[in-house]
């Protein structure tokens, strides 16, 4: 009986898999004949009876219930990626009743951004509350780490030995000086005083620099998020700059990291050398500055200026990284050439997950070698 079950399960599963077309001599149930139908709308045929989700936005809208309905988070994600991909739902994404219906992910937070200028008035405040979920829930995940990693390895960067009454760390201090205690007194002279960094001036400077052209829509949420969590960290100053064939200068929204996403235009050409020309206008004190190039190094603007440019950085004393994409999947497509000279001016270039940024940006402060931390972290270089 058991092994009857268990055949009538696997048939059932490969029904579902393969279709009406394949598989045509197995009933479903009410039940799986509904999910067969969400499947079919988005893997059938177009001569499928029910192949397909039309032009119709409540159609499309019911689909996106059904799925979320039949299926895990996780896989919900999966089908409106290929939904998008296959079936050319962007200009859906302009209708708030299938915002409404939609599961937020990084990847439909890229689509709503690439249409953000076209997007009618009436789909906006959806789509920016799509956008603010996403957000939310990123800045939950990764602003803690990022903010620990900065914050410890700033102290480890930076020891005030002669502090103002003012800027003493008397935890640091005390345990400098417990040998130096008086039991006749009860108290401890504080031979070596340790102090927090001087509160007047960051630490350190920090450039981002991201290409938003289309092959970058992941990484330039990503970014977006991050450099707020740093806009947030008083002891380093951070900068954000957008470009594709034009520059757009992020920096005052990074109080609201919704505002600085939408501030950016996805799915332009690029221009890397125009963006590092205005960034080197923004860097005052190179060598504490870290300047983080966030692009597939694509360039569509003079090859030569702009390696003539990242040059020019690294001379200055700039510490320069340069991220061929900053997703989930680390494995991009990227211009082997521009990496490889890039490399060979001594600037790191490899491909970084959103887990491990906030441990990069602690290696970078502390000047550590980024080679090592690289090979550390399983990571490969360009």
């Amino acid at each position: 009986m058991a092994h009857d079950e268990r055949n009538a399960e696997a048939a059932r599963r490969w029904r579902l898999v393969l279709g009406q077309d394949a598989v045509s001599n197995i009933p479903l149930k009410v039940g799986d004949a509904a999910i067969d139908s969400a499947l079919d709308a988005l893997y059938g045929t177009p001569e499928s009876p029910k192949g397909g989700l039309g032009a119709s936005a409540p159609r499309v809208a019911r689909w996106l219930g059904d799925i979320r309905e039949y299926f895990p988070s996780s896989v919900v994600q999966v089908m409106q990626k290929d939904a998008l991909d296959r079936l050319g739902l962007q200009q859906m994404l302009c209708e708030p009743e299938m915002l409404a219906a939609v599961e937020p992910d990084v990847h439909l937070v890229a689509a709503l951004l690439s249409l953000n200028r076209v997007m009618p008035n009436k789909t906006k405040a959806t789509a920016r509350k799509v956008v603010a979920k996403v957000v939310e829930e990123l800045e939950r995940k990764l602003a803690a780490p990022m903010r620990q990693a900065v914050s410890s390895s700033l102290n480890r960067a930076v020891r005030n030995l002669r502090p103002r009454h003012h800027e003493i760390d008397w935890l640091r201090t005390i345990r400098a000086n417990l040998r130096h205690y008086q039991p006749e007194y009860r108290t401890i002279i504080p031979e070596t005083r340790v102090g927090f960094g001087r509160r007047g001036r960051s630490l350190r400077d920090i450039v981002l620099c991201v290409d938003q052209s289309g092959s970058m829509a992941a990484s330039v949420v990503y970014a977006g998020v991050f450099a707020a969590v740093l806009a947030s960290i008083k002891a380093v100053s951070t900068s954000v700059v957008a470009f594709d064939t034009a520059v757009a200068d992020l920096t005052p929204l990074l109080s609201d990291p919704v505002e600085v996403l939408f501030g950016t235009q996805l799915g332009g050409g690029t221009d890397i050398n125009r963006a590092l020309a205005y960034c080197q206008g923004l860097i005052t004190r190179p060598r504490e500055t870290i300047f983080v190039l966030i692009s597939d190094l694509y360039e569509g603007g003079n090859n030569a200026d702009m390696l003539g440019r990242a040059a020019a950085l690294v001379g200055s004393g700039v510490q320069v990284i340069a991220l061929l994409a900053l997703n989930d999947t680390g494995a991009p497509a990227y211009d082997h050439d521009n990496a490889a000279k890039l490399s060979a001016m001594g600037i790191p270039c490899f491909a970084c997950t959103p887990d491990l940024f906030p441990d990069l940006m602690a290696a970078a402060i502390q000047r550590h070698s980024l080679e090592q931390w690289t090979s550390k972290a399983g990571i490969v270089r360009a």
